[in-house]
């Protein structure tokens, strides 16, 4: 049981805190609730270049990371399709110094040309490395507008192309911080070796005179129903073919999610998954294979992926995956196997709940969907699965003509 306190100051800004003296750190988190999906279409890319942009210098202070560093913290952040997340550790007797930091770059970005030169080359640089040269670099670039065809889930954090952050410009790059990083978009989560009553009053001190401002609002275009199955084959110069299927699933807040992440269990984590057991060790179709969800706020997918063995076709790959899928539809899992899925899933839970910054990240993003307190119900949803709701989920989501599979060749 996690416990926390959680306010809300006066411009908005919800704060929670939780208090773990095991830990000589503290960790302060903040959760801003936009990502990629709340980008425009000819404009994407912008959330990510934000992450970047964050720690370019703000308006009173130039540089972010010297002055965390010689207080002995390291901080870091990443994006999604739908959040953007900032985090600090340091010593907790430095706690202020990490207030400081956090409430100037909510206050304002310094806005220089430099920094916006400089961090966009940064990522640039990173849609290079990472998504065109990199063998499978390129898999959710065609994936994602395979499987959307109106959800913005339809292009991938770093945005649909270079050309978009190329353009980017100091007026765009203004207007998205002051629409969305402003305190009533943010969850801040303070964790670790810490009072309580000084955390308030440093939050008081320096989050409650950001003047405060409506939370943007969100009208995003639902994908419509999948009705037919999609195929896409590509040819790149990679080690070996990999197949990737891709089912439109329930949302993060759905009661059916915890349901499709067992299945994903079942069907893939550990040597003596159903998947692994199959394809792998027994007919040696894939060298490896797995199930697993993106996970998305919104309705997501729900993946399985796995690189062919040499001679393999993929439309031998493919039935042999979809076989696997039908025994989940139409055979009821027994209590034992469906019990080893949930025991594993309860011991991974319960070790990230070890780690303070771990607690602090899980804490703002419970908050976000609805309740931090989810955050002590979360283990029990998962063990309230039934062999039945197994059953029903993977009829409902697993079906061929709710599929989009990428055919990925190697030459």
């Amino acid at each position: 049981m996690i416990q926390f306190d959680r306010y809300t100051l006066s411009n908005g800004l919800r704060v929670i805190v939780h208090t773990d003296t095991s830990t000589p750190l503290a960790c302060i988190n903040i959760l801003y609730d936009v990502g990629a999906r709340d980008e425009d279409p000819e404009r994407t890319g912008f959330a990510h270049l934000f992450e970047h942009l964050m720690f370019g210098g703000s308006i009173n202070i130039p540089s972010y990371d010297e002055p965390l560093q010689r207080v002995g913290g390291e901080n870091n952040a990443f994006t999604s399709n739908d959040i953007t997340n900032y985090y600090l550790t340091l010593p907790s007797s430095n706690l202020e110094t990490g207030f400081w930091l956090e409430s100037d770059r909510m206050l304002s970005l310094a806005f220089s040309e430099k920094s916006l030169e400089v961090q966009r080359s940064v990522v640039i640089e990173e849609f290079k490395q990472r998504y065109l040269n990199q063998p499978y670099g390129d898999v959710w670039l065609l994936l994602r507008p395979l499987a959307y065809k109106v959800h913005p889930y339809l292009w991938c954090t770093i945005g649909k192309e270079i050309k978009h952050i190329e353009e980017a410009v100091m007026e765009d790059v203004k207007a998205f911080f002051h629409k969305h990083y402003t305190p009533s978009n943010a969850i801040l989560v303070v964790a670790g070796n810490i009072d309580p009553v000084q955390v308030k009053q440093l939050a008081e001190k320096w989050f409650a005179p950001i003047a405060s401002a409506p939370r943007p609002p969100r009208n995003l275009t639902a994908e419509p129903e999948q009705t037919e199955y999609r195929q896409l084959h590509v040819k790149r110069d990679v080690p070996s073919s990999a197949l990737y299927m891709a089912f439109h699933m329930c949302d993060r807040r759905d009661a059916a999610y915890q349901t499709m992440d067992l299945i994903s269990d079942l069907l893939s984590r550990g040597n003596s998954s159903r998947l692994y057991n199959q394809l792998v060790k027994e007919k040696q179709l894939f060298s490896e294979v797995n199930a697993y969800l993106m996970g998305d706020i919104d309705k997501g997918l729900f993946m399985v992926s796995g690189k062919l063995s040499s001679g393999v076709t993929f439309e031998q790959a493919e039935k042999a995956v979809f076989d696997e899928l039908q025994k989940l539809c139409l055979e009821t899992v027994n209590d034992t196997e469906l019990q080893k899925v949930k025991n594993k899933m309860e011991s991974t839970f319960l070790f990230g709940e070890l780690n303070v910054l771990d607690k602090a990240m899980n804490l703002a993003y419970f908050e976000l969907l609805g309740d931090a307190g989810d955050i002590n119900r979360e283990v029990s949803k998962y063990m309230a699965v039934t062999p039945q709701r197994i059953q029903e989920a993977a009829r409902k989501v697993l079906r061929k003509e709710n599929c989009s599979s990428l055919y990925y060749e190697a030459q």
